[in-house]
């Protein structure tokens, strides 16, 4: 079973991509949280929360990358 190296590095790449979110994600609401009294709190809040799932998503879709590189 040969893996097919471009399929594998835009894996790769996705994965990447995520790791950056998956750190700021979670720093983002938790400086919203920490200000709440402020009234940009929903902004902040919802930007941590997209970046959150952006994270999840990247990484969901580069590891199905990989898997598919190895198996096709």
């Amino acid at each position: 079973m040969p893996t097919n190296k471009d399929v594998l590095n835009k894996g790769l790449k996705l994965l990447t991509f995520a790791l950056p979110c998956a750190f700021v994600g979670p720093a983002v609401i938790h400086f919203a949280f920490i200000n709440k009294q402020q009234p940009l709190f929903p902004l902040v809040f919802g930007i941590g929360i997209v970046l959150a799932f952006t994270a999840i998503f990247l990484m969901f879709k580069g590891i199905i990358t990989i898997i598919n590189s190895m198996t096709d």
